[in-house]
């Protein structure tokens, strides 16, 4: 499975970005999906995934200001950050899992830089 996730950029505080990821090479219906994020001198921080059923789940700190989506036809999730602070500045990177719930991704894309600036 391969994951090309695309989007980044420098935003002021306060604005929107929206990430994608692309999958290929694998059936993505069937994958859970989810969105990670490290930020320098931090642990890696699950922020969203989705189900095969497009449940989505959010971590607290994005909760209400991000949303994650898919598009199974597209083979392409989606996270749209709104009302961005400096501190979701970090790399952001998307995962497939083999399961139909996110357990904790078994492949990971490379990951596309967000900058908040204040």
């Amino acid at each position: 499975v391969q994951l090309q996730a695309s989007g980044g950029g420098l935003v002021q505080a306060g604005g929107s970005l929206r990430l994608s990821c692309a999958a290929s090479g694998s059936i993505f219906s069937r994958n859970a999906m989810g969105w990670a994020r490290q930020a320098p001198g931090k642990q890696r921080e699950l922020v969203a995934t989705i189900t095969i059923s497009g449940t989505p789940n959010y971590a607290d700190s994005v909760k209400g200001r991000f949303t994650i989506s898919r598009d199974n036809a597209k083979n392409t999730v989606y996270l749209q950050m709104n009302s961005l602070k400096p501190e979701d500045t970090a790399v952001y990177y998307c995962a497939a899992d083999k399961s139909p719930i996110f357990r904790g991704g078994d492949y990971w894309g490379k990951g596309t830089l967000v900058t908040v600036s204040s």
